[in-house]
Protein backbone atom coordinates (compact mmCIF):
# COMPACT_ATOMS: atom_id res chain seq x y z
CA UNK A 1 0.00 0.00 0.00
CA UNK A 2 1.52 3.41 -1.04
CA UNK A 3 -0.21 6.84 0.14
CA UNK A 4 0.90 10.50 -1.04
CA UNK A 5 0.08 13.90 1.34
CA UNK A 6 -2.11 16.04 0.11
CA UNK A 7 -2.88 18.02 -2.29
CA UNK A 8 -2.00 15.29 -4.49
CA UNK A 9 -2.97 15.21 -8.30
CA UNK A 10 -6.05 12.34 -8.33
CA UNK A 11 -5.03 9.17 -7.59
CA UNK A 12 -6.30 5.26 -8.09
CA UNK A 13 -5.31 1.78 -7.29
CA UNK A 14 -2.64 0.53 -9.66
CA UNK A 15 -2.17 -2.65 -11.27
CA UNK A 16 0.78 -3.05 -8.26
CA UNK A 17 0.44 -2.45 -5.10
CA UNK A 18 -0.67 1.15 -4.29
CA UNK A 19 0.83 3.02 -1.99
CA UNK A 20 -0.65 5.69 1.09
CA UNK A 21 -0.45 9.40 0.65
CA UNK A 22 -0.19 10.85 3.65
CA UNK A 23 -2.64 14.31 4.58
CA UNK A 24 0.45 15.26 6.40
CA UNK A 25 0.48 18.60 8.56
CA UNK A 26 2.93 21.23 9.66
CA UNK A 27 4.82 23.53 7.92
CA UNK A 28 6.83 22.80 5.38
CA UNK A 29 10.19 25.23 6.33
CA UNK A 30 12.24 23.07 8.96
CA UNK A 31 11.77 24.84 12.55
CA UNK A 32 15.30 25.95 14.61
CA UNK A 33 16.63 24.04 16.82
CA UNK A 34 16.49 24.69 19.97
CA UNK A 35 19.39 24.58 22.83
CA UNK A 36 22.02 22.18 22.67
CA UNK A 37 21.90 21.91 18.67
CA UNK A 38 25.21 23.44 18.44
CA UNK A 39 26.99 20.15 19.50
CA UNK A 40 24.56 18.08 17.29
CA UNK A 41 24.52 17.61 13.55
CA UNK A 42 22.44 18.06 10.93
CA UNK A 43 18.88 16.11 10.22
CA UNK A 44 20.03 13.15 8.04
CA UNK A 45 19.95 13.88 4.11
CA UNK A 46 20.79 11.82 1.27
CA UNK A 47 20.42 11.84 -2.35
CA UNK A 48 16.95 11.62 -2.31
CA UNK A 49 15.24 13.12 1.16
CA UNK A 50 15.97 14.71 4.68
CA UNK A 51 14.89 13.03 7.56
CA UNK A 52 13.91 14.88 10.63
CA UNK A 53 12.13 14.25 13.70
CA UNK A 54 9.92 17.26 14.72
CA UNK A 55 8.08 17.81 18.31
CA UNK A 56 4.77 18.84 17.79
CA UNK A 57 3.97 21.03 20.41
CA UNK A 58 6.53 23.52 20.00
CA UNK A 59 8.06 23.04 16.06
CA UNK A 60 11.33 22.39 17.21
CA UNK A 61 12.91 19.82 14.97
CA UNK A 62 15.09 17.51 17.48
CA UNK A 63 19.04 17.93 17.35
CA UNK A 64 20.70 15.36 15.72
CA UNK A 65 23.66 13.76 17.88
CA UNK A 66 26.54 10.86 16.20
CA UNK A 67 27.97 8.43 18.43
CA UNK A 68 29.93 5.23 17.42
CA UNK A 69 27.76 5.39 14.06
CA UNK A 70 24.50 5.79 15.18
CA UNK A 71 22.12 8.55 14.84
CA UNK A 72 20.38 9.50 18.18
CA UNK A 73 17.90 12.07 18.91
CA UNK A 74 16.47 13.04 22.66
CA UNK A 75 12.67 12.97 23.09
CA UNK A 76 10.99 14.47 25.93
CA UNK A 77 8.99 11.91 27.54
CA UNK A 78 4.71 12.35 26.63
CA UNK A 79 5.77 14.41 23.74
CA UNK A 80 3.70 13.98 20.37
CA UNK A 81 6.44 13.84 17.65
CA UNK A 82 6.32 13.99 13.76
CA UNK A 83 8.98 12.55 11.50
CA UNK A 84 9.52 15.02 8.68
CA UNK A 85 10.21 13.48 4.99
CA UNK A 86 11.64 16.31 2.66
CA UNK A 87 11.90 15.13 -0.89
CA UNK A 88 14.97 16.52 -2.65
CA UNK A 89 14.36 15.11 -6.03
CA UNK A 90 11.92 16.68 -9.13
CA UNK A 91 10.31 13.40 -9.18
CA UNK A 92 8.13 11.37 -6.92
CA UNK A 93 9.64 8.94 -3.90
CA UNK A 94 8.06 6.08 -1.87
CA UNK A 95 9.15 6.12 1.86
CA UNK A 96 8.97 3.31 3.86
CA UNK A 97 8.70 3.85 7.49
CA UNK A 98 9.14 2.27 10.31
CA UNK A 99 8.83 3.04 14.31
CA UNK A 100 10.26 0.36 16.71
CA UNK A 101 10.42 -2.18 14.18
CA UNK A 102 6.68 -1.72 12.68
CA UNK A 103 5.92 -0.47 9.44
CA UNK A 104 3.87 2.88 10.56
CA UNK A 105 1.16 2.15 7.69
CA UNK A 106 0.13 -1.91 8.58
CA UNK A 107 1.44 -2.78 12.34
CA UNK A 108 3.19 -5.50 10.88
CA UNK A 109 6.73 -6.33 10.86
CA UNK A 110 8.74 -3.79 8.89
CA UNK A 111 10.94 -4.49 6.05
CA UNK A 112 12.75 -2.13 3.80
CA UNK A 113 11.00 -3.63 0.27
CA UNK A 114 8.61 -1.33 -1.73
CA UNK A 115 5.40 -1.99 -0.73
CA UNK A 116 3.75 -0.06 1.95
CA UNK A 117 4.49 3.47 2.50
CA UNK A 118 4.23 6.91 1.76
CA UNK A 119 4.80 8.71 -1.62
CA UNK A 120 5.42 12.30 -1.75
CA UNK A 121 5.79 14.40 -4.54
CA UNK A 122 9.12 16.77 -6.32
CA UNK A 123 10.26 18.95 -3.54
CA UNK A 124 7.71 18.09 -1.04
CA UNK A 125 8.13 18.39 2.55
CA UNK A 126 5.32 16.15 4.80
CA UNK A 127 5.35 15.66 8.20
CA UNK A 128 4.39 11.86 9.08
CA UNK A 129 2.36 12.18 12.56
CA UNK A 130 1.46 8.38 13.98
CA UNK A 131 0.10 5.01 13.06
CA UNK A 132 -2.18 4.86 10.38
CA UNK A 133 -6.23 3.58 11.07
CA UNK A 134 -7.25 4.39 8.02
CA UNK A 135 -7.35 6.61 5.24
CA UNK A 136 -9.12 9.56 7.13
CA UNK A 137 -6.90 9.18 10.65
CA UNK A 138 -3.97 7.96 12.52
CA UNK A 139 -2.88 7.33 16.28
CA UNK A 140 -0.77 10.07 17.46
CA UNK A 141 3.01 9.24 17.84
CA UNK A 142 4.11 9.97 21.33
CA UNK A 143 7.49 9.00 23.30
CA UNK A 144 6.41 6.59 25.91
CA UNK A 145 8.39 4.58 28.47
CA UNK A 146 9.00 1.60 26.82
CA UNK A 147 6.81 -1.01 28.16
CA UNK A 148 3.92 1.92 27.21
CA UNK A 149 4.59 1.75 23.26
CA UNK A 150 2.76 0.45 20.69
CA UNK A 151 4.99 -2.33 19.99
CA UNK A 152 5.96 -3.37 23.57
CA UNK A 153 1.93 -3.27 24.22
CA UNK A 154 1.47 -5.78 20.75
CA UNK A 155 4.31 -8.00 22.04
CA UNK A 156 6.94 -7.51 20.03
CA UNK A 157 9.48 -4.78 22.52
CA UNK A 158 12.68 -6.19 20.42
CA UNK A 159 13.45 -3.16 18.01
CA UNK A 160 11.81 -0.21 20.61
CA UNK A 161 13.98 2.76 20.08
CA UNK A 162 13.99 3.29 16.43
CA UNK A 163 12.72 4.82 13.73
CA UNK A 164 13.47 3.43 10.22
CA UNK A 165 13.56 5.08 6.48
CA UNK A 166 13.83 3.01 3.04
CA UNK A 167 13.50 5.47 0.02
CA UNK A 168 13.09 4.33 -3.27
CA UNK A 169 12.98 5.90 -6.92
CA UNK A 170 10.09 5.91 -9.31
CA UNK A 171 10.83 3.85 -12.28
CA UNK A 172 10.79 5.72 -15.40
CA UNK A 173 8.41 5.52 -18.10
CA UNK A 174 9.71 2.74 -20.29
CA UNK A 175 10.61 3.84 -23.70
CA UNK A 176 10.92 1.79 -27.03
CA UNK A 177 12.69 2.50 -29.69
CA UNK A 178 11.24 1.50 -33.70
CA UNK A 179 14.88 1.16 -34.18
CA UNK A 180 16.33 -1.23 -31.04
CA UNK A 181 13.09 -2.70 -29.76
CA UNK A 182 15.02 -4.27 -27.01
CA UNK A 183 16.04 -1.15 -25.52
CA UNK A 184 13.31 -0.28 -22.84
CA UNK A 185 14.32 -3.90 -21.05
CA UNK A 186 18.61 -2.55 -21.09
CA UNK A 187 17.09 0.52 -19.33
CA UNK A 188 15.23 -1.54 -16.89
CA UNK A 189 18.25 -3.34 -16.22
CA UNK A 190 20.73 -0.51 -15.90
CA UNK A 191 18.55 1.25 -13.22
CA UNK A 192 18.49 -2.03 -11.43
CA UNK A 193 22.46 -2.19 -11.66
CA UNK A 194 22.89 1.84 -10.80
CA UNK A 195 21.79 1.25 -7.62
CA UNK A 196 24.34 2.88 -4.97
CA UNK A 197 26.22 0.70 -2.85
CA UNK A 198 25.52 3.01 0.14
CA UNK A 199 22.48 1.45 1.65
CA UNK A 200 24.06 -2.18 1.69
CA UNK A 201 27.62 -0.35 3.58
CA UNK A 202 24.83 1.20 6.06
CA UNK A 203 23.32 -2.29 6.90
CA UNK A 204 26.68 -3.33 7.26
CA UNK A 205 27.48 -1.04 9.61
CA UNK A 206 24.67 -1.40 11.70
CA UNK A 207 25.49 -4.83 11.98
CA UNK A 208 29.07 -5.04 13.18
CA UNK A 209 28.10 -1.91 16.01
CA UNK A 210 27.64 -3.52 19.28
CA UNK A 211 24.55 -3.81 21.22
CA UNK A 212 22.99 -1.16 23.39
CA UNK A 213 21.20 -1.58 26.03
CA UNK A 214 17.11 -1.45 25.41
CA UNK A 215 16.11 2.04 25.46
CA UNK A 216 13.94 3.44 28.26
CA UNK A 217 11.67 5.10 25.60
CA UNK A 218 9.80 4.06 22.69
CA UNK A 219 6.51 5.01 21.07
CA UNK A 220 2.95 5.13 22.10
CA UNK A 221 -0.07 4.96 20.08
CA UNK A 222 -1.61 8.20 20.75
CA UNK A 223 -4.97 10.05 20.42
CA UNK A 224 -7.27 9.70 17.41
CA UNK A 225 -6.48 12.27 14.98
CA UNK A 226 -7.75 13.20 11.76
CA UNK A 227 -5.15 12.95 8.89
CA UNK A 228 -6.58 12.64 4.78
CA UNK A 229 -5.37 10.27 2.46
CA UNK A 230 -5.30 8.71 -0.73
CA UNK A 231 -4.15 5.94 -2.78
CA UNK A 232 -2.04 5.81 -5.77
CA UNK A 233 0.48 4.33 -8.26
CA UNK A 234 4.04 3.57 -7.98
CA UNK A 235 6.10 1.37 -9.67
CA UNK A 236 9.84 1.43 -7.87
CA UNK A 237 13.10 1.55 -10.17
CA UNK A 238 14.55 -1.23 -7.55
CA UNK A 239 13.60 -3.55 -5.34
CA UNK A 240 16.09 -2.27 -2.72
CA UNK A 241 15.97 1.52 -1.34
CA UNK A 242 18.53 3.58 -2.55
CA UNK A 243 18.40 5.51 0.70
CA UNK A 244 18.43 4.06 3.92
CA UNK A 245 18.03 6.21 7.36
CA UNK A 246 18.30 4.46 11.02
CA UNK A 247 17.78 6.81 13.97
CA UNK A 248 17.56 6.10 17.42
CA UNK A 249 15.84 7.71 20.14
CA UNK A 250 16.11 7.94 23.88
CA UNK A 251 15.45 10.17 26.62
CA UNK A 252 18.06 13.18 27.04
CA UNK A 253 19.22 12.04 30.69
CA UNK A 254 19.89 8.13 29.08
CA UNK A 255 21.69 9.73 25.99
CA UNK A 256 23.89 11.76 28.60
CA UNK A 257 24.64 8.77 30.66
CA UNK A 258 25.27 6.54 27.23
CA UNK A 259 27.69 9.05 26.03
CA UNK A 260 25.90 10.12 23.34
CA UNK A 261 25.49 13.51 24.19
CA UNK A 262 29.01 14.90 25.83
CA UNK A 263 28.08 16.42 29.24
CA UNK A 264 29.10 20.04 28.99
CA UNK A 265 32.40 20.70 31.17
CA UNK A 266 32.16 22.30 34.67
CA UNK A 267 33.37 26.09 34.44
CA UNK A 268 36.18 26.96 36.77
CA UNK A 269 34.85 28.32 40.43
CA UNK A 270 34.68 31.92 40.48
CA UNK A 271 37.05 34.14 42.14
CA UNK A 272 36.70 34.85 45.87
CA UNK A 273 37.65 37.72 47.61
CA UNK A 274 40.83 37.71 49.45
CA UNK A 275 42.02 39.23 52.43
CA UNK A 276 45.60 40.97 51.21
CA UNK A 277 44.82 41.31 47.28
CA UNK A 278 48.69 42.40 47.20
CA UNK A 279 50.84 39.80 48.61
CA UNK A 280 54.21 40.04 47.25
CA UNK A 281 57.70 40.91 46.39
CA UNK A 282 59.43 44.17 44.74
CA UNK A 283 58.67 44.35 41.29
CA UNK A 284 60.78 46.03 39.29
CA UNK A 285 60.61 48.97 37.30
CA UNK A 286 59.48 49.90 33.89
CA UNK A 287 62.36 49.54 31.18
CA UNK A 288 63.46 52.65 29.75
Amino acid sequence: MRISPFPSSSAAFGARRAALLGALAGAACLAAAGAGAASALPAPAGPLADISIVERASGRVLPVYRHRGEYWVAGRPGANYAIRVRNNTPGRILGVISVDGLNVLTGRSAAARPDDGYVFDGGESSDIEGWRKSLDKVAAFYFAESDMSYASRTGRPQDVGVIGVALFREKPPAVVYESAPGAGDGSAAAAEAAVPAAPRQAEKSAARAAPAPAPSLGTGHGAIEVSHVSTTRFDSATRRPEQLVRIRYDSFDNLLARGVIPRPRPSPAPRGPRAFPGDGFVPDPPAY
